[in-house]
């Protein structure tokens, strides 16, 4: 089946009126398509879409809905022309209704399929969509019991498809192709083998019901959390004695106005532009995380460590933990409820706090802890501090701010010769900002405020006292911790571990799609956000069963190389005018074997063949 597109390009909906008739034999294929109108109310006008949608039959002699091909705005003339070729088209294809033969033991077993004879000269290969890759997320959902898990949450004996399936779709999907809803029903379901892995028809995927599986899921956030802690503790005997917090933002693509927690904030991926809002995880330092929150977008990072240590304690209980953290999340009155209540901390602090301390570090020696970091540690006052230093963390930062000082002094040079003052204060705005902290180490000489700036009014040169003051915090950490008995080396490599915590958000930003959002209610951006933290789950899962024997493999190297396994419809015409249909996958290569073995898993038989009484039509 292919689509060929003729006739002129026009400037309404980039078609013109002569394409209906050059896509009939498209629509010769499709039966029961029809012209869909769709209204939308803009700024007070209503405006009126339109798309080329088909019906689906299903099991139970039902029908869903795909949309085929969007139109947008068209004129009347062009409606006309697609009505007019939609109605020639369904006059001369009649409903044709395909009758699959079953299996009868008085006339013919299900091993008399073997004999069947088949005309070789009219085999097909039909269908190729991914299998390996399906295949292998499916098992991580099912080795985490997820199965069972949701079917007694959100299924219902009124809906004729498993809402858990429905999940399990989403998640798979957001796992190896990150998308939107929609994209999964008009596309990714399709290309995948998901309807002979999860054995459904396209019912499954339709629009509609994907959306309310998000509708559903929710409620059992927590609950689904508790049973992955224990989970994960059964299958790989993990310890949740230290604990890593952090905070990241996801933005939206919308202005989000029916989304109170979507609000402009500080951008950690860089878009100060788009509303957006905080998620807060908590994860062990293997990854696995233990909790999340999604928070209103301007919420100050400080105010969110207290509540979410009352929901540790509340939902896991008491324990001797230690959590790790940033600098800027914790404050003082915290670390103080902290200390009172022994929870154990180690946590970053702004390097300018270093001339507090410096006299007591400055009588300690520096104990090495690898080629690159040496550290000094003291105790004062009820805590421990630790200075670290980074050999390769100071060249970096100096080469930064190196490169920034440099590109800020040619803007300077540059700036000798405008005379216009209000574009001269624009452009060292944009220099200074473009600069960041390193503009501190030059002074200017700026001319008041007057119509024209005269050559030699602006000056400026570097001060090198402030440069050296710079530089001297350049490589190094400071660390605070309320734990006893651990030196400066267990500590360093101790809080080296945060590092995991941003991989986690790499993953759920990258591999995983979490950003941008475009849903735009509450409910949904949740349940979206959700979803992507069940889909990490099941990568962190497979990410752990690999690192057992296969350090050297990711779970997302993993998938992709499962996805070169493919599901084919195999098709033979019998000498007796029927069809025979078998859904074969192909055979795993070395590297493929090689990834099963190591995970100690064998790929499943292949399906028996169906017979039909008519060739086979998608």
């Amino acid at each position: 089946m292919f689509l060929a597109f003729e006739g002129c390009f026009d400037s309404g909906f980039g078609f013109g009126t002569d394409l209906p008739y050059c896509i009939g034999e498209f629509l010769c294929d499709n039966l029961g398509m029809y012209l869909k109108k769709h209204r939308r109310k803009k700024n007070g006008k209503c405006n009126t879409y339109y798309s080329i949608a088909e019906k689906r039959k299903v099991s139970g002699n039902r029908h869903v809905e795909k949309v085929v091909l969007y139109l947008g705005e068209i004129s009347d003339s062009q409606k006309k022309a697609w009505q007019r070729s939609i109605e020639i088209i369904n006059e001369d294809n009649k409903p044709v209704h395909k009758t699959l033969f079953a299996f009868d033991q008085d006339n013919q077993s299900c091993h008399d399929v073997d004999t069947i004879p088949v005309n070789i000269s009219k085999m097909r290969l039909e269908r190729p969509r991914r299998f390996g890759d399906c295949w292998l997320a499916s098992e991580m959902w099912d080795q985490l019991g997820f199965d069972r898990f949701w079917s007694e949450r959100i299924d219902t004996d009124r809906s004729p498809v498993a809402f858990s399936k429905v999940l399990k779709l989403l998640t798979v999907s957001r796992l190896i192709k990150p998308s939107a809803e929609y994209f999964v029903h008009q596309h990714w379901f399709s290309q995948s083998a998901m309807d002979a892995i999860l054995d459904c028809d396209f019912e499954i995927a339709e629009k509609n019901r994907l959306y309310r599986c998000l509708d559903r899921i929710l409620p059992y956030k927590d609950e689904l959390c508790k049973y992955l802690k224990d989970t994960w503790q059964g299958m790989f005997n993990l310890e949740y004695d230290i604990l890593l917090y952090d905070i990241t933002s996801t933005y939206f693509e919308g202005l989000c106005k029916q989304n109170p927690k979507a609000e402009f904030g500080h951008s950690k991926d860089r878009r100060s532009d788009c509303r957006q809002v905080l998620i807060a995880l908590v994860v062990t330092p293997e990854g696995f995380p233990l909790d999340y929150e999604v928070l209103q977008g301007n919420t100050s990072e400080k105010t969110t460590l207290r509540p979410l240590l009352n929901k540790i304690e509340t939902m896991y209980g008491k324990a001797n933990r230690v959590w790790l953290m940033d600098r800027g999340i914790p404050t003082e009155a915290t670390l103080k409820f902290m200390r009172k209540n022994n929870i154990s901390y180690l946590v970053g602090t702004p390097r300018r706090q270093l001339d507090d301390y410096s006299s007591e570090l400055s009588q300690k020696d520096w104990e090495q802890v690898n080629s690159s970091v040496h550290v000094k540690y003291i105790e004062k006052e009820g805590e421990c501090y630790v200075l670290a230093r980074s050999r390769d963390r100071m060249q970096k930062e100096r080469a930064m701010r190196k490169r920034k000082l440099r590109k800020y002094l040619d803007g300077l040079e540059k700036l000798k010769g405008y005379r216009n003052y209000e574009r001269f204060y624009k452009r060292l705005g944009a220099l200074q900002s473009q600069a960041g902290k390193a503009y501190r180490c030059v002074e200017l000489n700026i001319p008041g405020q007057k119509e024209r700036i005269e050559a030699g009014e602006f000056r400026y040169h570097i001060n090198r006292q402030k440069y050296r003051d710079m530089i001297y915090r350049d490589g190094k950490y400071f660390l605070r911790t309320n734990q006893k008995g651990k030196d400066g080396k267990a500590l360093w490599n101790e809080y080296m571990l945060q590092c995991n915590v941003e991989q986690s958000f790499r993953e759920l930003k990258s591999d995983l799609g979490i950003r941008p959002v475009y849903h735009h209610k509450e409910e949904r951006v949740d349940a979206h956000i959700f979803v992507a933290f069940i889909s990490y789950c099941l990568q962190v899962t497979l990410r752990h069963k690999l690192r057992v024997s296969a350090c050297g493999l990711t779970a997302q190297a993993a998938l992709e190389t499962m996805s070169r396994i493919q599901m084919l419809d195999v098709t033979f015409e019998t000498l007796d005018g029927r069809y025979l249909l078998m859904e074969r996958y192909t055979e795993p290569e070395a590297d493929q074997r090689l990834i099963l073995h190591h995970l100690n898993m064998d790929l499943p038989l292949q399906k028996p063949p169906k017979i039909y009484s008519s060739q086979v039509k998608d």
